[in-house]
């Protein structure tokens, strides 16, 4: 079945948190795997907050759904797809545990500058659109991306990449 034609902003933004939904989705599968794999206790804290963090995030878009009248439907997210399975890839790999920290990071960034990207694009999207309800609920949630990206940050430089060095 063909892609259904966007003909306007509104659809493109429906695309968009579709998408969204979908890559929040895969990313609850993904982050406890995470915690367990890291060694560095805060690093391990970190991915299980953000775990929960993940699961309103969800809720969220749910919210938008219903909002806008539609079914939470999600649509594969191939870039989430892409950068988890770079995350997975490391799990893989023969690496010291403090090395394995510091990849774990950087995988982690990668998904959290995707999902900053993401959100900050449809919150602008909503604010022209008029959904203030909607700026509201993904403004909380890009927030929350910028503030695990300074967390992992903070994590990598006082203790995970000197450890790894």
């Amino acid at each position: 079945m063909p892609a259904k034609k966007l003909t306007s902003l509104d659809d493109l933004y429906l695309e968009m948190i579709r998408d969204l939904y979908n890559a929040e989705q895969q990313l609850t599968k993904a982050l406890p795997k995470m915690a367990k794999a890291a060694t560095d206790e805060r690093l391990s804290e970190a991915f299980t907050n953000h775990l929960s963090q993940t699961e309103t995030h969800v809720e969220r878009l749910e919210k938008v759904f219903k909002s806008l009248g539609v079914a939470a439907r999600g649509k594969k997210c191939a870039a989430m797809e892409g950068l988890i399975e770079e995350g997975k890839e490391a799990l893989e790999e023969e690496m010291e545990p403090q090395v394995l920290d510091a990849a774990l990071i950087a995988a982690a960034q990668k998904v959290e500058h995707y999902e900053i990207a993401s959100y900050g694009t449809v919150c602008v999207w909503a604010e022209m659109l008029g959904y203030d309800d909607q700026v509201e609920l993904l403004t909380e949630t890009l927030n929350e991306e910028k503030e695990t990206d300074e967390l992992l940050t903070e994590i990598a430089e006082s203790s995970v990449n000197a450890a790894a060095e």
